[in-house]
């Protein structure tokens, strides 16, 4: 009887000491994650202030630079928000004696494309002192020319591309790979067109018409941008707005574009302020850092909590 008291004591103290240990375990585990996740966002505040512009004590006249580089769309270096942010930083600042936009761009959304050229006007009638050009790197096509438009004047290179002023809408269809694979689509919808153009069902003739309608309606608006930024400029061919695209020295020929030009060049030539200062609103380092970490830190608070819960008691 003796014995077995002593191994139930035995096996208690074991289990206790066992939950001890693990409990110390796990409280290690989250002090040493909590001690990096603090280290991080410390790295995190010192990488943004190493890294952050203070565009309101440029001192010297400058040529004010803004970038428009890949596609035009939300959530990008190009999109509507951080492009306008920049050019109204870039006009306001006193010292600004022109404003370059330097595109490098295939194109994006219509909707963000127009918002910027319709700042970019406003922007002009509200400082008319300050004058605004485009410099087109290697490409211009699409919404980067919807942009660029909106400029005073339009400078290129001899072998970049410009153009293609025109509207599409991608789309598939799987209809035939379907049938045979044996899959059958299910669709319920409340809307007749609901399922408007799904790739997995026959092509509706009716909703095709709306859409071919909504593309060409869009490019009547781009067409107009063209027309009233470039006005009589532009020297209008049967296929200028058929979403072809031409080389730089053809768009200067077409009216598409004014002349050749770099943005050094311009700024020194043309502006007259050689200095160029990069208004430019872009991810910074540490906003990427900062992106990463999030998801990185909810990946491993996930983890931790897991390995807690499948812990053996």
């Amino acid at each position: 009887m003796a014995d077995n008291d002593g191994q139930w004591e035995r096996g208690l103290i074991e289990r206790l000491a066992g939950a001890a240990l693990q409990e110390q375990r796990r409280a290690r585990r989250w002090g040493i994650f909590f001690k990096l996740l603090t280290f991080a966002y410390v790295t995190v505040i010192i990488l943004m202030a190493m890294d952050w512009k203070d565009h309101g004590e440029t001192s010297g006249k400058h040529t004010a630079l803004v970038e428009i580089s890949g596609v035009i769309a939300p959530g990008t270096d190009a999109s509507a928000e951080r492009v306008m942010a920049a050019l109204q930083a870039a006009f306001k600042d006193k010292n600004t004696q022109g404003v370059v936009v330097r595109i490098n761009s295939p194109g994006g959304s219509p909707v963000q494309s127009h918002n910027i050229y319709a700042e970019m006007r406003r922007l002009r009638k509200k400082h008319p002192a300050v004058p605004l050009y485009a410099v087109v790197e290697d490409l211009c096509a699409s919404g980067g020319y919807y942009v660029a438009a909106g400029a005073d004047s339009i400078y290129v290179s001899r072998s970049g591309i410009v153009g293609s002023i025109g509207v599409r809408m991608d789309s598939f269809g799987v209809t035939g790979l379907m049938e045979k694979l044996g899959i059958e689509r299910r669709l319920l919808t409340a809307g007749e067109n609901k399922g408007f153009l799904d790739p997995f069902l026959p092509v509706d003739e009716a909703q095709k018409r709306h859409a071919q309608a909504l593309l060409e309606d869009v490019h009547r608006q781009f067409i107009g941008a063209v027309r009233d930024g470039r006005g009589k400029r532009l020297k209008e061919t049967p296929d200028m707005f058929s979403g072809l695209v031409w080389t730089g020295q053809k768009s200067v020929e077409l009216g598409l574009a004014d002349a050749y030009g770099t943005l050094d060049s311009v700024a020194r030539d043309v502006v007259k302020a050689e200095k160029v200062v990069d208004f430019s609103q872009k991810e910074n380092l540490a906003e990427r850092f900062a992106r990463r970490l999030g998801a990185g830190a909810a990946s491993a608070v996930l983890e931790f909590a897991l390995r807690g819960a499948v812990q053996p008691r």
